[in-house]
């Protein structure tokens, strides 16, 4: 394979952390590492010790020190107790970082939104504060260890301060954007139970103020009957109703959130000293087959990889400003907010990137509030690109600041990585970054030890042993990809802190398993990413997923989310259906196909199809509308046992040639689809 052109490399790699860590490692173990992969290589060869010097170089507050690092036996599943013995608090790592001398007047959040009036800037003295009071009135309402209390809130500083209150006391916290519908939100919800809801009583967006007191209503009316009992309304927008009267009449305790901090009981700030695997976070995954799962993530291992990720990675220090923009309900969300660990302060921003100066709105925020380090997806940096927009050359923009810009969420074609470079300072470090919310973190990590080129993501994380197997593979015998820069299903082979603790409620176990170790077995992580990587440079090219999961404009959902809505409404118009991703050689991003089977009867036309779409906006959100929405003439296609073979018809669309183990059982439903993306094919053509 051709090595691609170096796009960056860092003007001083022997200044950054990852140098220092590299030199620490020689020091310690008297080693001669001399470069990133030699590093990386020791780091997945030797687990143990590699995470024990992560937890010491990074800096993890403890008031317990571990007993060991790992169980000598260690596999991957089940998921092996790391840094036993230990006691720590997650909240208190953020707002009290270790290593680091913080000036507790100097600002630790920018709160802002598409309106500019609406920015507010929060001290670390002032979040320690609010954290302080909203933690016990957390307290006082009865929330404690391994308490449930959940958010409906956009990016915001109350929105972390709810979440850091969550993690002081012991309790679990989960997010969730306003932009979901309340179908969306209970799905996740509901199977948690929480005691505490936080919720915005109305959101800005794309110019226009939306009430939530609606959806609100609705989804508390329905988690009073699993166990809801507090309400705390954040009043987003001054000018609309906060809903709470209409919200006590149901008999829920609600209460707005400035005066439930300031009639909180005055105590101190005390952090619930907790083992390294206590519960944390709930994210959720896609939802493929059933509900979404409820994936538990824990303090410990949460905290110590997006550490390694935020200062050995990404060279994050108290002088930096991470912006990442994105919602609540995104994995992103918490990995930015980790970055307080550091010292770093945080941009927290809700609503459009396109407004109110069109595609100029973000990077005039990164020139205003001199950012250091902006995330965000593939999608926006390919809409700067197709719209040709170049802040660099806007002499009314202040970029001196930007040292780095993240993307994740989908692959960045190789033209948009040559042309961030044209569009921003060339000093940045433009890293496509990989992971997701199954581990919290990046399996793909930016790297200033190594250059960037076109089309890659970097490198692998320190500690991450991924490799890359052939997707025929059986579990007995799971064969590396050949030649080894084929393409393939991305896994790992070695344990490492962030894995989910288990999946919440009832079998949560079992799901855990059958998500991630059905596939090869208890001793290799299955992640479901379709890549390839470069022998070359060690750099990932990332294919697309390569299940059943959909990720249009890097929104991460699944297919089971689109027929819940289609059995709740659609149940007399459509017998059947199969929801899958497209995304061709061709396409800038995944497109949602969806494909109905018609109940007997009835007539497929547009009136259904535009009635469908309505809807699935309504309960789901814009962002699961699909973009295609066809009648399949042959029926879906199914094994034996009647599953949809939804990654086939996937593959067939996407005009991947890739082998699958099923064994269908209509084969005429996949030539038809066969038949419809070649007429698609020809009709773009």
């Amino acid at each position: 394979m051709t090595v691609t052109n170096e796009l960056w490399r860092h003007g001083s790699p022997k200044s950054t952390q990852m140098w220092k860590f590299l030199h620490h490692v020689n020091t310690k173990y008297q080693l001669s590492l001399s470069d990133y992969p030699s590093l990386y290589k020791w780091s997945v060869e030797n687990v143990a010790p590699f995470w024990e010097e992560v937890w010491h170089f990074a800096g993890i507050k403890a008031s317990k020190p571990f007993d060991q690092v790992l169980p000598g036996s260690a596999t991957m599943f089940p998921r092996p107790d790391f840094f036993a013995g230990a006691r720590l608090n997650f909240a208190e790592n953020l707002l009290f970082p270790p290593n680091t001398e913080l000036d507790e007047s100097a600002t630790a959040v920018i709160t802002v939104t598409e309106n500019a009036d609406h920015l507010t800037e929060t001290s670390w003295a002032e979040l320690r504060e609010q954290v302080r009071q909203c933690s016990s009135a957390l307290r006082a309402a009865g929330i404690g260890e391994n308490g449930v209390v959940a958010g409906f809130v956009a990016n915001h500083v109350q929105a972390l301060v709810a979440l850091l209150s969550a993690a002081t006391v012991g309790a679990i916290w989960t997010g969730i954007s306003p932009d979901n519908g309340v179908s969306a939100v209970l799905d996740r919800l509901v199977q948690i139970r929480p005691q505490v809801l936080f919720a915005d009583n109305a959101t800005l967006y794309n110019g226009k103020e939306w009430s939530s007191s609606s959806k609100t209503l609705e989804i508390v009316e329905k988690l009073q009957k699993h166990g809801l009992e507090q309400v705390v309304v954040i009043k987003s927008i001054k000018s609309i109703d906060s809903g709470l009267d209409l919200l006590r009449e149901k008999g829920v305790k609600a209460e707005e959130y400035a005066s439930w901090l300031q009639s909180s009981p005055n105590e101190p700030l005390v952090f619930k000293q907790l083992p390294p695997s206590h519960s944390l976070y709930v994210l959720y995954s896609s939802g493929t087959t059933g509900l979404p799962k409820a994936i538990v993530h824990t303090a410990a291992g949460t905290l110590l990889q997006h550490k390694k990720e935020h200062f050995i990675h990404c060279s994050l220090t108290s002088s930096s400003r991470l912006f990442y923009y994105t919602t609540t309900s995104w994995m992103m969300h918490h990995w930015s907010v980790s970055a307080l660990a550091v010292g770093a302060s945080l941009v927290l921003y809700s609503g459009s990137p396109f407004q109110p100066h069109s595609y100029m709105s973000i990077p005039r925020l990164l020139s205003s509030l001199r950012v250091t380090h902006f995330g965000t997806s593939a999608a926006y940096l390919i809409a700067l690109e197709s719209n040709n927009i170049r802040p660099a050359a806007d002499p009314s923009l202040d970029l001196s600041a930007l040292e780095a810009i993240y993307s994740t969420a989908a692959p960045l074609p190789p033209s948009t990585f040559a042309f961030v470079y044209e569009a921003f300072p060339a000093r940045i470090n433009l890293a496509s970054i990989t992971g997701g919310t199954d581990i919290i973190s990046l399996f793909g990590a930016p790297c200033p030890l190594l250059p960037v080129r076109a089309g890659e993501v970097q490198c692998a994380g320190l500690g991450m042993a991924i490799n890359v197997v052939d997707s025929a593979s059986s579990m007995e015998n799971p064969s590396p990809v050949s030649p080894p820069d084929a393409p393939g299903d991305l896994v790992c082979t070695e344990p490492f802190p962030s894995q989910p603790l288990t999946f919440f409620g009832p079998g949560g176990e079992d799901k855990y398993r059958s998500a991630y170790f059905e596939r090869f077995g208890p001793n290799i992580w299955h992640h479901g990413d379709f890549v390839r990587m470069d022998p070359s440079t060690g750099g990932l090219v990332m294919l697309g997923r390569s299940d059943g999961v959909l990720k249009p404009a890097g929104v991460r959902f699944g297919s089971a989310e689109i027929y819940n809505v289609l059995t709740r409404f659609f149940a007399a118009d459509v017998e059947d259906a199969v929801c899958v991703g497209r995304r061709r050689e061709t396409d800038r991003d995944e497109t949602v196909c969806l494909f109905v089977v018609i109940a007997q009867g009835k007539v497929f036309d547009e009136i259904l199809r535009l009635k469908i779409k309505e809807i699935i906006k309504r309960e789901l959100s814009p962002r699961h509308v699909p973009g295609v929405i066809e009648e399949a003439r042959s029926g879906i296609p199914k094994t034996g046992n009647g599953k949809k073979i939804e990654v086939a018809v996937k593959q067939i669309l996407s005009g991947m040639q890739v082998k699958t183990n099923a064994s269908v059982a209509n084969p005429e439903a996949l030539d038809w689809f066969r038949d419809w993306a070649s007429k698609m094919t020809q009709t773009l053509a």
